[in-house]
């Protein structure tokens, strides 16, 4: 495909088309970046994977080669354009902590998955690269291994934060991403310099102490990591700290002082659901997996799976105090899921342990590993009191 001529004035004269496109699309912010990472960025990428903080996402270590250098991942690439929606609150999500009945889920989740919202938008700026300037190109939105963050960074469009997330001076930390790779030599566009300073609210905030040093990440002691991708049971020394987070975790993006310039989400109308929007807990542990799969049509959430979102309700609960919601965690302690089961265990500990010895019946019947240490756990006795170890 013959490409026009993007030297000099008529290669900002396309840069600026583009952008406008992609505004015109939907996107609050558009930067233009070269397909390439810098090295700091992919030193980071390889001592966080050679570590093994990305936790159970072996993903990241089975692509990490494309991951780390957009010329592996798209040869043909030249240019990437890096498109940001904003999808600030109108509210301080730190404030849902306080309602211990009702589960807190991530701003980014409590409406349509943001890879289908953003793909159209991104498909359209696409096509119109394609059809109106001659050019290739490829769509990302996060799925793919892209490393995103230090892209809109090398664009423009913010820098990552102390957190490892993308920060604006315009929309703080609320900003989804999305990608276009293509084939146009572009002129890229000023890197955005590092404005955290001194600060380090959101280092000190996290719950969990998931940031071992300011611009690092411990995945395997992120919330959002352990409600979203860890996939076996919520590490113990971990339980109490998740509170009533059920789905990914806010915090460090809620205390950045950038915010104060963010104003609530723009064009890509992201409007909380009503149903995702501190739900009750005690409901959500009553779901089965067709109320689930009902229930979270749409939503990211679905993609966590029944059993892993109880898993996570069920730590919540035994974190909410709610005497009420005792008969919904007995309940569950007979799910045909070891994972919901053992999590029931631990929240009925915490809410009623004098509930446990009526149970005994329940826990001398178990028959997975994973469950039964969780029952001799919470009733402190190894050998139950039935003396039977088995």
């Amino acid at each position: 495909m013959t490409r026009p001529d993007v030297t000099g004035p008529a290669a900002t004269g396309l840069a600026d088309r583009i952008k406008a496109e992609a505004r015109a699309a939907g996107f609050d912010a558009v930067g233009i970046a070269p397909a390439a990472v810098g090295t700091r960025e992919r030193d980071r990428l390889d001592a966080f994977v050679a570590g093994g903080e990305h936790g159970g996402m072996g993903w990241m270590a089975d692509k990490l080669d494309r991951r780390r250098d957009p010329a592996v991942l798209w040869p043909d690439a030249r240019s990437v354009v890096v498109c940001a929606a904003n999808y600030g609150p109108d509210h301080d999500p730190l404030d849902d902590l306080e309602r211990r009945d009702r589960g807190a889920i991530a701003v980014y989740a409590r409406n349509k998955d943001y890879h289908d919202l953003l793909k159209k938008r991104l498909k359209r700026l696409a096509r119109w690269i394609h059809a109106e300037l001659k050019a290739e190109v490829k769509v990302f939105v996060d799925t793919a291994p892209v490393m995103e963050k230090p892209l809109a960074a090398r664009s423009g469009i913010g820098w990552q934060g102390k957190h490892t997330n993308l920060v604006s001076r315009e929309f703080g930390s609320w900003l989804f991403l999305g990608e276009v790779f293509t084939t146009l030599e572009l002129p890229a566009d000023t890197a955005e310099d590092d404005h955290c300073g001194s600060c380090r609210r959101c280092l000190d905030v996290c719950p969990t102490a998931a940031f071992p040093t300011p611009y690092t990440l411990d995945a395997r002691r992120c919330i959002s990591y352990l409600t979203i991708e860890h996939q076996g049971p919520i590490p113990m020394e971990f339980r109490a700290a998740i509170g009533n987070r059920i789905y990914g975790c806010d915090d460090c993006l809620a205390v950045c002082p950038w915010n104060k310039f963010a104003a609530a989400t723009g064009e890509l109308a992201f409007v909380p659901r009503a149903d995702l929007t501190l739900p009750l807990l005690a409901e959500l542990a009553e779901l089965d997996d067709a109320a689930f799969r009902a229930r979270f049509a749409g939503s990211p959430i679905k993609r966590t799976g029944r059993d892993r979102f109880l898993r996570n309700v069920l730590v919540a609960l035994g974190n909410s105090g709610d005497s009420s919601a005792v008969a919904v965690v007995e309940r569950r302690l007979a799910d045909a899921s070891p994972l919901v089961r053992g999590m029931a265990v631990w929240a009925l500990a915490r809410l009623a342990p004098g509930r446990l010895a009526a149970h005994a019946a329940v826990a001398g019947a178990e028959t997975d590993d994973g469950v039964r240490a969780e029952w001799r756990a919470a009733l402190e006795d190894p050998l139950w009191e039935t003396g039977d170890d088995r």
